[in-house]
């Protein structure tokens, strides 16, 4: 994968891209990222890239033309998914990350400042995205999230062949609980049928606590998840459960 992020501030990503899963991605040449300045393509002296909008209002817009020159540098064939981080975008997900990890060249530009010129949006960016409904200060660190989700699902990042399949929310559900040794800590041991050896009752029981757990936390994915009918029954006993505790 090909991947470029167009920033005011490049330096934002030299820690996170040169740490774990994301430097070791590189070095197995799994991905190729380059981090450009959105600055050098500007074609005033003073290499300003932002103006204030029209029809008033408080801050800056970045302008078009910049943006436009950079993605045009490095995608001259115009067909990579350029991606714009921002706050109208469609919310990131999973599902959304999966369908990215496919793709052979994206293309991210990080909207600062009260946004982006709106003609950008309209005849350069594929897709507009947002990490979530809070305020940030610009859109690197987004795109430092939206790269990091992408880059693990590549084949060759993680180590085990189904690392990222069995992720929380890669199964509609939450992962479950995890533990190691020693085998009590404090006074709490490790659940003994984690301990039996028998695959089947290890499977039943994490399959369980996820459904536990996303039911507990996030039962909005379970509307969505595709159960089957193991699933459905672990949910009916679950519930009961609940019931006779009173939650």
């Amino acid at each position: 994968m090909q991947l470029d992020i167009l920033t005011l501030f490049p330096n934002m990503f030299s820690g996170p891209f040169e740490e774990s899963i994301v430097k070791r991605a590189q070095e197995k040449k799994l991905v190729n990222i380059r981090i450009l300045n959105i600055r050098d393509f500007s074609t005033n002296k003073h290499r300003s890239v932002d103006d204030y909008p029209f029809g008033g209002g408080s801050g800056m817009v970045l302008q078009a033309d910049p943006i436009a020159r950079a993605v045009r540098h490095v995608d001259p064939t115009r067909e990579a998914r350029v991606i714009l981080t921002c706050p109208q975008g469609k919310p990131f997900d999973q599902q959304l990350a999966w369908a990215l990890a496919r793709e052979q060249h994206l293309v991210i530009i990080c909207g600062h400042y009260e946004g982006v010129d709106e003609r950008v949006r309209e005849n350069l960016v594929t897709d507009a995205i947002s990490i979530g409904d809070y305020v940030l200060t610009g859109g690197e660190i987004p795109a430092m999230v939206i790269s990091d989700a992408i880059i693990r699902l590549l084949p060759g990042a993680l180590g085990g062949d189904n690392a990222a399949t069995e992720d929380s929310f890669s199964t509609g559900l939450l992962e479950y609980p995890q533990y190691t040794r020693p085998e009590a800590w404090e006074g709490h041991v490790v659940p003994p049928v984690l301990l039996s050896g028998n695959h089947e009752e290890i499977r039943l029981w994490r399959r369980r606590e996820a459904l536990a757990r996303t039911l507990e936390h996030r039962p909005d994915l379970l509307a969505k998840a595709d159960l089957n009918q193991e699933d459905l029954k672990l949910l009916a006993e679950i519930e009961r459960e609940r019931e006779r505790e009173g939650c």
